[in-house]
């Protein structure tokens, strides 16, 4: 449900910028300028404004701007605070294996970021249902 959520609002987003939405799962046929511009347009441009270092040595990175970030924003109510819970929850079976340490250990130690987690997931699944059940604000940026 998130995920269509998701879907509904960047291609609004980048409907209302002029720009044709790509199907999921597919790249576009048109030529490679478009497709530049559609991605800068989603994903957002310059250097990204987020980033999250974590214990295996990668530092994963994402930008504020770009309906992929105002999609998050929009659904879980906080995209920076999402983007740094949702990197660490995601990544705690790769630190688990680079630390030598059990998945119950690693989850002990990050318990504050599985609860942000949980409580913002809990957020977008009701925001989802809310823009996917009501037609009138489907793709509609919150003031």
């Amino acid at each position: 449900m998130i995920k269509a959520a998701g879907h509904v609002l960047t291609d609004s987003c980048l409907t209302r910028q002029g720009l044709k939405p790509l199907p999921p799962g597919r790249r576009t046929s048109s030529p490679a300028p478009e497709e530049a511009k559609v991605a800068e347009a989603l994903f957002g441009s310059g250097r990204p404004e987020l980033s999250v270092s974590l214990s295996t040595g990668h530092v994963v990175s994402a930008h504020t701007d770009g309906c992929l970030a105002a999609a998050q924003q929009r659904l879980y109510g906080d995209q920076p605070r999402w983007f740094r819970v949702s990197t660490i929850v995601n990544n705690l079976g790769p630190e688990a294996r680079h630390t030598h340490r059990t998945l119950d250990e690693v989850r002990a130690e990050h318990r504050a970021e599985i609860a942000d987690w949980t409580r913002l997931r809990t957020h977008a699944l009701a925001e989802a249902t809310a823009l996917l059940d009501d037609p009138s604000t489907k793709g509609q940026p919150r003031p």
